[in-house]
């Protein structure tokens, strides 16, 4: 048997660069400091095409590491887009009734047409490149089929990556019952093969083992969102704003997560105190949906809102460094409470206070112990024109406090990565929790041996 010095893992996303928006983040980061713990990576995942935002850069961070990248046709609906370069964003009104459609008709996703094609790619791949460990990250959760069936196929250990609930989360849709069972049957499934799984945070952790009473708590491990402090290096504050007090917010507003909310508070400030609301800029960062440009013409606010539509990563970062505060908006509603979105630890990285319109849950729980956020009602109008014009009087005395770097360090994307590489290499010792429950129920151990021969197709 060949003695490797160094393990390989099969990563399998969906969403990566060159497609862009928060979604890539986590999953490009693992790929780009996994080799420094010891693992080299191949990425399986899909063909260039259209998308909403795309970013060239980010794939530069790869240049010269151990990293093999397999891309593939997927019948879905971003096939359609495959001779594009970026497609513009539906209103909000029609992204949600698609949204719903989709998820009516497909099961689990609309991505469910990546899923052959992967498997055969991957079957191919896996003929002649040793892989020790499969590491799937959803949504989208075909890439959680697609890692099932490559367990099977070959033997190899799997490791799952909930970015966002499952079931739960509070962006799917389900027409029945019925539709909701299958889906509760197809994670099951995948689960009771799963070697171990991994989630964003403990909200999601706990929706898991409620549903899956054959789990353990040492079967699921949290491991956060980052930031990483690269990103950061040579960003240097621009001094560009004399006496307005700038706002930034970074992420495309939708579903519940709009705007309508902070520009009823600007315009509520510029009828109360026309001083503040001279004081205030607020620039928002990604791809503009139909209607926030109308919201601000409503409002009377096109001396306040600056819309930059996509940037790159990089770009938006400086932005980030630029501001003199931070906005976060996570909106109200069932599920809410589990997410704890990508931008949360960018912010955090760039160490400035936040204007957080959040409900309670694991956001405001990151929120309030780095003790430098200011946090309200998503819907609260009065509440956040109040906090704006508290950091307004904090930004005009020079008090606007600072994220303290050793609480945010523990969000660093190598530290991170770190906790996954001791994930991966504990997955080569023990079986899934499935068979573990059965062999202590039987009083039988575990054969399981790992990485097996693998069966052509």
């Amino acid at each position: 048997m060949e003695v490797r010095s160094r393990h390989r893992v099969l990563v399998i996303a969906y969403y990566f660069p060159p497609l862009g928006l928060s979604g890539v983040q986590r999953t490009l980061k693992f790929v780009k400091y996994l080799p420094e713990f010891g693992w080299d990576v191949t990425v399986l995942t899909v063909e260039d095409r259209g998308y909403f935002a795309k970013d060239e850069e980010l794939l530069q961070e790869l240049e010269g590491l151990p990293v093999d990248i397999i891309r593939t046709p997927s019948l879905d609906p971003l096939h359609f887009f495959r001779r594009k370069n970026v497609v513009r964003m539906p209103s909000a009104r029609t992204l949600g009734l698609l949204s719903k459609l989709s998820q009516t008709v497909f099961l689990p996703d609309n991505k469910i047409g990546w899923k052959k094609q992967a498997v055969s790619a991957a079957l191919a791949y896996l003929e002649t490149h040793p892989v020790d460990v499969i590491f799937a990250t959803a949504p989208p959760y075909t890439a959680f089929l697609i890692g099932r069936e490559l367990k099977r196929r070959t033997g190899l250990p799997l490791i799952v990556d909930y970015r966002d609930s499952w079931i739960d989360n509070p962006l799917h849709f389900y027409l029945t019952p019925l539709h909701k069972a299958l889906h509760y049957r197809l994670e099951r499934r995948v689960l009771r093969e799963t070697r171990h799984i991994i989630s964003i945070n403990r909200p999601i952790k706990e929706r898991i083992l409620q549903a899956h009473p054959f789990l353990s708590h040492n079967d699921i491990s949290i491991i956060s969102q980052g930031f990483d402090q690269k990103d950061f290096e040579g960003l240097a504050r621009s001094g560009k704003n004399n006496d307005r007090m700038r706002i930034v917010y970074a992420g495309t507003f939708y579903y519940n997560r709009n705007p309508n909310a902070m520009f009823a508070a600007l315009r509520a400030l510029a009828d109360t105190d026309a001083t503040a609301a001279r004081g205030i800029e607020l620039h928002l960062i990604g791809t503009p949906r139909e209607g926030d440009q109308a919201l601000v013409r409503k409002y009377g606010l096109e001396r306040s809102v600056i819309f930059h539509g996509y940037l790159s990563h990089r770009e938006t970062l400086r932005h980030l460094v630029d501001a003199d505060v931070l906005w976060l908006l996570i909106g109200r509603g069932k599920g809410e409470e589990m997410m704890s979105t990508g931008k949360l630890y960018e912010y955090l990285g760039a160490r400035k206070p936040i204007l957080a319109c959040v409900p309670p849950g694991a956001a405001q729980q990151v929120l309030e112990k780095g003790k430098t956020a200011f946090i309200v009602d998503p819907d609260d109008t009065d509440a956040i024109s109040a906090q704006l014009r508290t950091l307004f009087a904090l930004f005009k005395s020079d008090r606007l406090p600072a994220l303290p770097y050793d609480y945010a360090s523990q969000f660093e994307r190598k530290a991170l990565t770190g906790q996954l590489a001791s994930v991966l290499a504990s997955a080569l010792e023990s079986g899934p929790p499935a068979a573990r429950v059965r062999a202590a129920t039987s009083g039988r151990g575990n054969n399981s041996t790992g990485h097996k021969s693998i069966s052509k197709e």
